[in-house]
């Protein structure tokens, strides 16, 4: 059995409202960090460009969403993986034709858009209006092979259906990654799922003997109508050591 390692970075950062520049920069900066400490395959929130815009329904933020081809920020970080030699999974608001997506585009270490990853799982509720911004996404779960090794994506909801990384692990991922943006519930201000979060998602490396990275958002995010708090826990969950061992007691089934 070869045994290979691999130094992953999850990106936590806060955005700024309305400035697309900023974030890049952030973002970019913190990507150059991780990699200036040997990170090979690094994470950033999802839909990073600006504050998350889903909190209401308001038309004007459809303007936000544009093509793969040609997407500047895409491009920008393709420039950058390849100068770093580093995976970069992109999350991005997408057009295609006369539809849109919360989609991921996959940059490999030589800068080339392997692919791109849409959100199977929409969410709608209050704070978190996703359905009216993008449809469920039609690409299915995919693994990409990048210079680091086979990869799988999920986005943010994606991540408490325990069939998105059981079908990834079924394809071969290696490494199973979900950019994120989620926090406070604005009309249940006591309730707190970063614990509940954190622990489905280690189920998830757990079960399929996978690594699992989480990459979310933290700050409060003032919006037209609600006032959101990311509360970040961006995380990396190890594949369980998988030695052999005599167990101390017998093993039932249940």
């Amino acid at each position: 059995m070869t045994v290979r390692s691999l130094t992953v970075a999850a990106v936590q950062m806060a955005m700024v409202d309305g400035d697309v520049a900023r974030n890049v920069a952030t973002a970019e900066r913190l990507v150059r960090d991780a990699a200036g400490r040997g990170a090979r395959l690094i994470l950033i929130p999802e839909l990073f460009e600006d504050r998350y815009f889903c909190e209401d329904q308001r038309a004007e933020h459809l303007a936000k969403a544009r093509p793969l081809a040609g997407h500047p920020t895409v491009e920008h970080f393709a420039a950058v993986a390849r100068e770093l030699s580093v995976v970069l999974p992109i999350s991005f608001y997408e057009r295609a034709g006369n539809e849109l997506f919360n989609s991921c585009a996959i940059v490999d270490a030589d800068g080339t858009v392997l692919g791109v990853y849409r959100k199977s799982h929409i969410p709608d509720g209050p704070g978190y209006s996703e359905k009216y911004y993008f449809r469920p996404g039609d690409t299915g779960f995919r693994v990409w092979d990048t210079a680091v090794g086979r990869i799988g994506i999920g986005i943010c909801w994606d991540q408490w259906f325990p069939e998105v990384a059981r079908a990834l692990s079924l394809a071969g991922a290696e490494v199973i990654l979900y950019p994120t943006a989620i926090g406070s519930e604005p009309t249940e201000p006591t309730w707190d799922s970063a614990p509940h979060w954190q622990r489905v998602m280690q189920g998830h490396a757990g079960a399929n003997l996978v690594p699992v990275v989480a990459a979310n958002r933290v700050g409060v995010e003032v919006g037209s109508r609600f006032t959101l708090e990311f509360y970040g826990s961006s995380f990396i969950a190890d594949r369980p050591a998988t030695r052999s061992s005599k167990p101390t007691a017998p093993v039932r089934p249940c």
